[in-house]
C-alpha cells in the first residue's frame, strides 16, 4: 500500500480533514480511506484511524479492503472475537483472500494457539502472490512453539524467496544459536556470503559465529569485512573491539571501543571494556578513570562497581573495596557472587561475623559451591562456634560425600566439642579419602595431633603409604 509522500498525495488526507472541521460530507473512493486510515495508524492517532473508518465503512460498506483494516484495528484493541466474527464474514465473500488467513493467524497467535496459526499461514500461502512474509510468521510461529529447526527452515525459505530479508537471516542465526549449531550457523552464512558478499549483515552474524566457537582471528577477519562494507556499522566495531581484547590487543580494542562512542553515543559498556583493557596493560589509574566513567554513565550497571572493588582488592586497599563492593549489592542484592566478593573483603578487615552473613546469604542464594561452606565452617571455628560449624560441614557432607576438605574439619570441629568418638570416626574416613589433605587441617585444628588416639590413626595410614 503506498502511503502519502509528497504534498500533492496528502490532499485526500486535507480534505479529510477539513471535512471533519466544518462538519461537511466529502465523497472518498475506497482506496483513498485506506491510505487516510494507515497514515493515522503509523503516526498514532488511533482515534482519527477509527473515525475514518467508520466514514469509510458507511461510503463503502461491502469494501473487504476496509473490512480488513477494520478487523486489524480490533486486533489491536484485543477485540479478537469481534475480529473474528468479521473474518468468519468475509471467508464467505473471498474464500481465497490470503489477508483473511493471516489475520486469522494473528487472532489464534494471540490466544496462544500457534499450531492453529500455523495451520491458517499454510492455507494462505496457498493463494499469496508473494510467500517471504508468510513464510516469516511460519517462523515466528514455530519460535513460540520452541520448534527451533522448523522454524529455522520457514525463515530459510523465507530469505530464498527475498534474499535481502535480514530479519529472517537474523532468525535464522537464532535459530541456529538455540539449537547451538554453530558450526551449521557458519556454513550457512558462508553459502550466503558466497551469493552476496557485500553483505555487512551476514558479515557480522558470521563474526559473531566464529567469536562463539573461539576462533577469534576469523571472527576479527568477518568483522574487517562488515566494517569495509559499512564504516559506520557500529555493531561491527563492537564486536571487533571485543575480538581483539580476546586476542590480546588491548591498545586496538580501546581505539575501537572508542570509535563506537564517536559513531553513536558513550555507553557505560564501552566505558566497561575499556577500563578492562587498561587493567590488562598495567594502566591502573586509566582503569580506574574509565570505571568511574562506567558508573557516571550508569550509576546502576553493578558490572562496573565490582570492577572498581576488583581493582582496590587488587591493590589491597580492602575499605574502598568495600565501599564499592556494596554499590553492587545495591543494585542487585541476589547476586551470590557479589556476596561471596563482600565476604572476602570483610575477612581482609577482620569483619568475621559480616562474612559469615555473606557466606549464608550465599548458602541462601543456592550458592552451593565447596569453597562457600568450607569457607563458612573456618571463620565459624575462629569465632569459636563449633557447633554450628559442625552443622554447616554435615548439610556440605549431603552434596560432597567424599570430599576430604569437609571431613578432616568436621573431624577437628568435633574434637573441639569434646566428641573424641566421632572425631576418630571423620579422621579415619578423611584419611582414607585424601592423606595430602593432612598437613593443612593439621595447621587448622593443632589440637589433633594432641591426641593419642588420632595421632596413632595418623602415624599408622603414613607408615601404609
Amino acid at each position: 500500500m503506498q502511503h502519502f509522500s509528497n504534498n500533492d498525495d496528502k490532499f485526500p488526507l486535507s480534505k479529510f480533514e477539513l471535512m471533519l472541521k466544518t462538519n461537511s460530507v466529502y465523497f472518498f473512493d475506497s482506496n483513498e480511506f485506506e491510505e487516510i486510515i494507515l497514515f493515522y495508524v503509523d503516526s498514532g492517532k488511533f482515534s482519527l484511524a477509527k473515525k475514518a473508518l467508520q466514514l469509510g465503512l458507511e461510503q463503502h460498506p461491502a469494501s473487504v479492503a476496509l473490512k480488513l483494516i477494520q478487523v486489524e484495528l480490533l486486533i489491536m484493541d484485543e477485540k479478537l472475537d469481534k475480529a473474528e466474527k468479521i473474518l468468519d464474514h468475509l471467508k464467505e465473500i473471498e474464500p481465497s483472500n490470503e489477508e483473511v488467513f493471516i489475520q486469522q493467524a494473528t487472532i489464534y497467535s494471540k490466544r496462544g494457539e500457534h499450531r492453529r496459526a500455523v495451520d491458517s499461514l499454510q492455507t494462505a500461502l496457498l493463494f499469496a502472490d508473494e510467500d517471504a512474509e508468510i513464510l516469516s510468521m511460519i517462523g515466528m510461529e514455530y519460535l513460540f512453539l520452541e520448534e527451533f529447526d522448523t522454524a529455522r527452515m520457514n525463515f530459510a525459505k523465507s530469505l530464498e524467496v527475498e534474499y535481502e530479508n535480514y530479519s529472517s537471516l537474523y532468525n535464522v542465526i537464532y535459530c541456529f544459536d538455540m539449537m547451538k549449531q554453530h558450526d551449521q550457523a557458519i556454513d550457512y552464512l558462508n553459502d550466503y556470503i558466497e551469493k552476496d558478499p557485500y553483505s555487512e549483515i551476514a558479515w557480522h552474524q558470521l563474526g559473531r559465529q566464529y567469536y562463539i566457537v573461539f576462533d577469534y582471528a576469523k571472527a576479527l577477519h568477518a568483522f574487517e569485512y562488515a566494517i569495509l562494507i559499512d564504516e559506520n556499522f557500529i555493531g561491527a566495531h563492537l564486536e571487533k573491539a571485543k575480538t581483539l581484547e580476546e586476542l590480546g590487543h588491548y591498545e586496538e580494542a580501546i581505539e575501537f571501543y572508542q570509535k563506537t562512542m564517536e559513531l553513536d553515543t558513550e555507553t557505560s559498556f564501552a566505558f566497561l571494556r575499556i577500563g578492562k583493557c587498561y587493567e590488562k596493560l598495567d594502566r591502573r589509574n586509566d582503569a580506574i578513570d574509565f570505571y568511574n566513567k562506567t558508573v557516571n554513565e550508569d550509576p546502576l550497571l553493578d558490572k562496573g562497581w565490582l570492577a572498581l572493588a576488583d581493582i582496590f582488592i587488587e591493590h589491597n586497599n580492602f575499605h574502598k573495596a568495600l565501599f564499592y563492593v556494596n554499590k553492587a549489592l545495591s543494585i542487585d542484592e541476589e547476586n551470590n557472587l557479589y556476596w561471596h566478593k563482600f565476604a572476602e573483603i570483610n575477612l581482609k578487615l577482620n569483619l568475621f561475623e559480616e562474612a559469615v552473613r555473606a557466606y549464608y546469604k550465599c548458602i541462601g542464594l543456592k550458592d552451593d559451591r565447596l569453597e562457600v561452606f568450607v569457607a563458612l565452617a573456618d571463620v565459624l571455628h575462629f569465632l569459636g562456634e563449633y557447633h554450628e560449624g559442625i552443622r554447616v560441614l554435615l548439610d556440605a557432607r549431603e552434596k560432597y560425600k567424599n570430599d576430604s576438605e569437609i571431613t578432616y574439619r568436621l573431624a577437628g570441629l568435633h574434637l573441639m566439642v569434646q566428641k573424641e568418638k566421632e572425631s576418630l570416626y571423620f579422621m579415619e574416613i578423611a584419611l582414607k579419602e585424601d592423606l595430602e589433605d593432612l598437613d593443612l587441617v593439621l595447621k587448622l585444628f593443632p589440637s589433633l595431633e594432641q591426641n593419642e588416639q588420632i595421632c596413632s590413626l595418623i602415624q599408622k595410614f603414613r607408615a601404609d603409604q
